[in-house]
């Protein structure tokens, strides 16, 4: 893989896990090798894109042989950060938080939940897939003895920004957010963030399932009216 200083865009990014899962699959099955227009017919893309995205990143196929599936999965894997240890606590133990911390994948990814935090005084002390569920005002002193590159927040809207400021005192630069607000992040403060607003998600979902239903209730009154007319 070559060393490149360019900007990827955001789209190319959001693709790369969905390249890993594949080629994931591509090991269990046992293929060693795999040409572009293959994986673009398990993936339901283009070939075409595939080689662009991956170009990105450098050379990782060869002309004639295509892909060797291990080694593409090694290395877009390191692209992603996966390859090491990625440290992360829970704000907010509730049932999307304990959901969450009881997600085994996590672990084979490389991110390890070292700790779970909430106001609840009927949660605080109990464990979740071993992990313990802290009291929220003791997120200064863990953070203060513990590495942690990852702050997921499970928590209201409400408590959100207080929760945010909190961590980024204490260091923390990449927040996973599933409260119901975007946090305010500016350029060059060296903060990222991954909204996952799963009420958006759902709206997009029924867009598409309201349009579907149009086409076909569109398309079954335009079939009555040639029957009606003899057309």
């Amino acid at each position: 893989m070559k060393n490149t200083e360019k900007k990827i865009s955001r789209a190319v990014i959001t693709r790369l896990p969905r390249y890993y899962r594949y080629l994931g699959e591509l090991i269990e099955e046992g293929i060693e090798r795999i040409s572009s227009n293959d994986l673009a017919k398990r993936m339901k893309v283009t070939a075409s894109q595939i080689r662009q995205d991956l170009n990105n990143f450098g050379g990782f196929g060869q002309q004639g042989y295509g892909y060797n599936v291990r080694s593409l999965y090694n290395e877009i894997g390191k692209l992603l950060g996966i390859d090491q240890q990625n440290n992360l606590i829970i704000i907010g133990a509730g049932r999307l938080g304990q959901a969450l911390a009881n997600y085994a994948n996590f672990g084979k990814r490389g991110f390890v939940i070292k700790a779970l935090f909430d106001i609840n005084p009927d949660l605080i002390g109990k464990t979740v897939m071993g992990v313990e569920i802290l009291d929220l005002s003791d997120l200064e002193d863990f953070l203060s003895k513990n590495d942690v590159q990852i702050a997921t927040l499970t928590i209201p809207k409400t408590k959100a920004l207080d929760v945010f400021n909190r961590l980024k005192e204490h260091g923390i630069k990449a927040f996973w957010n599933f409260a119901h607000t975007d946090l305010p992040v500016e350029d060059g403060d060296g903060i990222v963030v991954e909204n996952v607003h799963l009420s958006e998600s759902l709206m997009r979902l029924s867009y598409n399932v309201t349009k579907m239903k149009n086409v076909k209730e569109t398309s079954s009154a335009q079939k009555k009216e040639r029957k009606e007319t003899g057309k």
